[in-house]
């Protein structure tokens, strides 16, 4: 026979469970956001400065700290297969008729979805700057020249690449100027950079008149994750160069390799895609396509 808690024992109990569900509520609140992102990625978290002096008092994983500080998922968050197929469908949902601005509630939600699926954080605006869309059309680029000297016949050095060699090369330097200052010089980052690389229309980005010199550096180079929101097909980025002009009706270019990993190889090699910036300053997320099935 189990021992009757005493009426004070239950005052206490029920106090305590109050305060709990506020902290967390109010926690939630404020901090949704980032608090969404742990929850999706807790198992990937480095385990920060506050984290870090709980875990010494009480050691536990960093997941379960983060579980015990965010709200259960809802059965329909559990049931969820994050696969290609759904990926799409929540796409499709969320995203207009037609391809235009999207407004913030739409940013927002597209924003955790792609974080969710793609396992990184994914936003429109990073340091409180942001491009003037997140979602657009896309067209083809030609390859920019890496180094002085770089040419066509340099430039790739597997024979599959060579399938890219009749989109050309462009007649000068990104909008950021040469990814190394010579062959010898280039890193493999270099080289994925200029092979993964996206041009945005920065000088239309919001204060770009007000602060060009500012905008210009935080963009280069700029991690972006783009994905065919038709086919779920995804890569992972590089702002490369500046582009294209209003008057191509185009929102964004893609250098070929891109483009063909998308799938925008549709005789215009056109077509809308979404682009968020990815926060990774501990520049951990490789560049190069990405599945959501793993």
């Amino acid at each position: 026979m189990t021992k009757r808690q005493s009426p004070h024992f239950q005052l206490l109990k029920d106090a305590w469970i109050k305060r709990h569900q506020k902290i967390r509520k109010d926690l939630w609140k404020k901090h949704d956001k980032s608090l969404q992102w742990m929850r999706d990625n807790s198992k990937h978290l480095l385990v920060g400065s506050a984290t870090g002096l709980l875990m010494l008092a009480h050691p536990a994983s960093a997941a379960t700290i983060t579980q015990n500080l965010l709200p259960p998922p809802t059965p329909s968050e559990e049931r969820t297969v994050h696969n290609k197929e759904e990926l799409i469908r929540q796409l499709s949902a969320l995203l207009p008729e037609s391809v235009q601005s999207l407004t913030e509630d739409q940013k927002k939600q597209i924003g955790h979805v792609l974080t969710t699926f793609f396992h990184m954080p994914a936003t429109t605006t990073l340091e409180g700057k942001q491009l003037n869309r997140s979602y657009g059309i896309i067209g083809a680029e030609q390859h920019l020249i890496r180094y002085p000297g770089d040419t066509m016949s340099t430039h790739f050095s597997d024979e599959n690449e060579k399938q890219f060699w009749s989109s050309g090369m462009a007649p000068g330097r990104g909008a950021w100027g040469y990814f190394s200052n010579s062959r010898s010089d280039m890193t493999r980052q270099d080289v994925l950079r200029e092979k993964y690389y996206i041009a945005v229309q920065t000088f239309l980005s919001p204060g770009w008149n007000e602060d060009p010199n500012g905008l210009y550096a935080f963009f280069k180079y700029r991690k972006m994750l783009v994905v065919n929101p038709e086919n779920g097909k995804a890569v992972v980025v590089v702002i490369g160069d500046a582009g294209p002009s209003l008057k191509t009706g185009k929102q964004l270019g893609g250098s070929p390799e891109v483009m063909a990993h998308l799938e925008r190889q549709d005789g215009g090699a056109r077509g809308p895609v979404l682009y968020y910036f990815i926060d990774d300053p501990e520049n951990t997320i490789p560049l190069g396509p990405i599945s959501v099935e793993k």
